[in-house]
């Protein structure tokens, strides 16, 4: 009897942690508190102990497991944003024991091929990784259940790491402070939902998490976990181009013949195709439909939805009818669904990037949910832009319109470019430099003067380019039967730039180091170097006309130092494009078989010509605040603390010209006096007499600086300021070791010769001081020069959109 009586209490025991989904009464009711959720994977809920059993019928199924962000933090600089996307991985379980293991294969490297053993060759030889353990609970037939709480009830979107790489902080997860979230937790045919609120507790140290949590020690998020079915096996993947503006999908396949390339190389893309290949006009099978965050306020709606909508342009271009469609998200409709293309209004409590990002199958390339985010505040610096260059509250009247229609315009753009990404595009910055080729350009504000007044009219475009309907044939074209697609493809190409249209993406754009002549971020024109003397000329005259009447009545004078921000710096960008044509050079990224350039310096003249006007926004009259100015910049008024995006004082709460002057110079000098570029002066000479030198471009310099004098004391002030800055950066040349030794010997010669004008300078009083300080650190510096230590100037507040890495 004791032994039938431990029996019973053993098999109890055993049951227990699946006994509450048993069904009662011949499976016809739950138990009570247990909710079913029926879909690609059924599982239940158990609000007694918060707690979920996935039923797992799919042994060696894979499917595609994505985890994201669906609350979250609210700070740019944390960057942990609502709507994150993370991984989007090819998993499946596979049973071990009494263990259900959820395993992710290695996609980089494959084998193609019919043959078993060579597949199991390729699979054998490189690790795959198992990302979660689950004991199995119940078996009934091919059917598992097990307890899923653990895996879902984590930091899988890596919070806490986030904070600590940040230095805000060392948190963990406080398991009995997180729930799971009931209202976003959805099964349906073809993907599951489980959201999960977590809280992470520990001491802030940072003050950005300061700055945005109620409770810094108690830190609450949401993270989302997807399980979704991978897409069939009737979509085609199409080739990769580096000339096609799309981004790259790669995989090392070893069953390649030796003589073809190991890496394949595929496109981004959803999956597109006509109803009528054969018609030059077709309705697609399936449209690719986007949906916007139904939070999103007018009038920022109705221009998101109109800037969107651009791209059916490029699909129409293509031979499509309505293909590509942009509304408003259903009522209820989850934006992390991966059902829904989706463009989410993301609130941050300071400005930041918009960002277009995707989910998509990692076997082939296709895109299976496209997910913009696009920054709130971002609106704002546009309308700010607006309100710094044409002061519209003259006479305690509200004129501002105008400045509404440029940001809404530049709302209509960005919307289409982060759109773009998510349809397989990469940037085009060489788009600005061919006209206005492209919305995957970082568009700057296109401004004219017209009788000493500034034209706003076609600051933005208001089209989809050239450039985007070449990519959109290139990536998504439907080709009739019988065509040679590899030719098709090649030909769209060949006939884009033959017909004069540029590409050049991200690395190629950046200012430190990048020589590209014709990459460049929030440029605009043709001939770079004219579009700098435009922006210089509508900055003057936008600085002249400065006054309170460029803010509201009532409001505190801080706030009219913040609108002389964007203003004062309204020259950064076209600066950084100018400069780039000195050692720069003129490529693409060309193929063999092509019409392309594939690589040539940029002449001497142009070089020459750019020199001239970078050398411009160093010239005092140029950069120098006007002294009458300067009594619009009081102390900061209470409440209306500096921000990131204030200028940098070194007099305290003083408003200070010096470090303005301090800050703008070195901006040029770092990006004219860049190691590489100097290094490519010398190496472009070596080659051609007629190309620009470092020795000629220094002595330039040092004729606009050590060989300039203002009779006005404070212009003389602020000249001082630059020669500083010229000195510093020269030293910093001298004695950097990654460039050729020429330039480091170059530079050292023209130390000794600024040394002599200063010397032989006929100057007095304050300003022989200041020449001797000079003339004793030069002395100091040849005598040890690996002991210089460059000082930097004054951070340069944060630009549009939020500063440039």
């Amino acid at each position: 009897m004791k032994k039938i009586v431990f029996l019973l209490l053993f098999i109890a025991l055993s049951f227990n942690g699946f006994s509450q989904f048993f069904i009662e009464k011949s499976e016809k009711k739950l138990q009570k508190g247990v909710t079913k959720y029926e879909g690609y994977f059924t599982f239940y809920y158990d609000q007694n102990t918060d707690k979920i059993y996935l039923q797992i019928d799919k042994l060696e199924d894979e499917f595609l497991y994505v985890r994201s962000l669906s609350e979250g933090i609210g700070s740019n600089d944390i960057g942990l944003d609502r709507g994150q996307l993370g991984d989007g991985v090819v998993v499946y379980f596979k049973k071990a024991g009494n263990k259900m293991l959820m395993v992710q294969p290695n996609l980089d490297y494959r084998a193609i091929t019919t043959n078993k053993e060579e597949k199991n060759s390729v699979k054998e030889a490189f690790a795959k990784s198992v990302l979660h353990g689950f004991t199995i609970q119940k078996k009934e037939g091919n059917n598992y259940l097990v307890d899923a709480t653990s895996f879902f009830m984590r930091d899988a979107h890596g919070v806490a790491l986030t904070l600590a790489r940040n230095k805000e902080g060392n948190y963990s997860l406080d398991k009995s402070r997180s729930a799971f979230h009931l209202e976003r937790t959805k099964a349906f045919p073809k993907n599951v939902e489980f959201d999960v609120m977590l809280t992470f507790k520990g001491a802030p140290k940072g003050y950005n998490i300061r700055s945005v949590a109620p409770d810094p020690s108690a830190i609450t998020v949401h993270q989302h976990h997807s399980f979704v079915e991978l897409p069939d096996s009737n979509y085609t993947p199409r080739k990769y181009d580096p000339r096609s503006g799309s981004w790259q999908m790669s995989y090392q396949d070893y069953a390649t013949p030796v003589n073809k390339a190991l890496t394949k190389r595929f496109i981004y893309r959803h999956r597109l195709r006509k109803k009528n290949p054969e018609a030059k006009i077709s309705e697609a099978i399936e449209p690719i439909i986007y949906y916007l965050d139904r939070g999103t306020p007018e009038p920022v709606r109705s221009a998101l939805l109109e800037g969107g909508r651009w791209w059916n342009q490029a699909f129409e271009a293509a031979g499509y009818k309505n293909a590509f469609q942009f509304k408003m998200l259903p009522k209820g409709a989850d934006m992390l669904d991966v059902r829904y293309n989706v463009v989410q209004w993301v609130h941050r409590s300071t400005r930041g990037w918009s960002y277009g990002a995707n989910i998509s199958d990692p076997r082939t390339g296709e895109i299976i949910k496209g997910h913009v985010s696009l920054g709130s505040l971002r609106i704002r610096q546009d309308f700010l832009i607006a309100q710094a260059l044409q002061a519209p509250y003259k006479n305690n009247t509200i004129d501002d319109a105008f400045a509404l229609k440029m940001a809404l315009a530049r709302i209509k753009q960005l919307s289409a470019h982060e759109i773009g990404h998510t349809l397989g595009f990469a940037h085009n910055f060489a788009a600005s430099t061919n006209g206005r080729t492209s919305v995957m350009d970082y568009p700057h504000p296109k401004l004219t003067l017209n009788d000493d007044k500034i034209d706003f009219s076609k600051a933005y475009d208001d089209k989809i380019g050239d450039w985007d309907k070449v990519t959109v044939a290139y990536s998504y074209q439907d080709f009739p039967k019988n065509t040679d697609e590899d030719k098709a493809l090649h030909t769209i190409l060949v006939d884009a730039f033959d017909s004069g249209l540029k590409y050049l993406s991200d690395a190629d754009a950046r200012p430190q180091g990048s020589a590209s002549a014709t990459a460049h971020l929030w440029d605009n024109g043709a001939t770079i170097y004219d579009e700098l003397y435009t922006v210089l000329n509508i900055r003057k005259t936008a600085i002249q006309n400065f006054s309170t009447d460029n803010i509201k009545t009532q409001q505190p004078y801080s706030v009219l130092e913040d609108v002389f921000v964007p203003l004062y710096f309204f020259h950064r960008y076209q600066t950084e494009a100018t400069t780039k044509l000195i050692g720069g050079l003129d490529y693409n990224y060309a193929v063999k078989g092509g019409n392309q350039t594939v690589v040539k310096p940029v002449s001497g003249t142009t070089e020459r010509i750019a020199l001239q006007a970078v050398l411009k926004t160093i010239a005092v009259d140029e950069i120098a605040i006007p002294k009458e100015k300067l009594a619009l910049f009081p102390p900061r008024a209470i409440g209306y603390a500096r921000t990131r995006e204030s200028f940098k004082s070194k007099l305290g709460v003083a408003f200070d010209a010096y470090s303005a002057v301090e800050t703008a110079s070195e901006m040029s000098l770092s990006l004219l006096l860049n190691p590489q570029r100097m290094s490519r002066l010398i190496a472009h000479k070596s080659l051609d007499k007629k190309q620009l030198g470092l020795e000629e471009l220094i002595d330039e310099l040092i004729v606009k600086t050590f060989k300039t004098h203002h009779k006005d004391t404070y212009y003389q002030e602020l000249q001082n300021v630059i020669n500083t800055k010229v000195l510093e950066q020269l030293f910093y040349l001298g004695v950097y070791k990654n460039q050729y030794p020429q330039v480091n010997a170059i530079v050292l010669y023209k130390l000794n010769e600024i040394k002599l004008i200063l010397y032989n300078k006929s100057s007095d009083g304050i300003q022989k001081i200041y020449d001797n300080a000079m003339i004793k650190k030069i002395d100091e510096y040849l005598k040890k020069p690996y002991s210089f230590k460059k000082l930097t100037a004054p951070k340069i507040p944060d630009g549009s959109p939020i500063g440039c890495y």
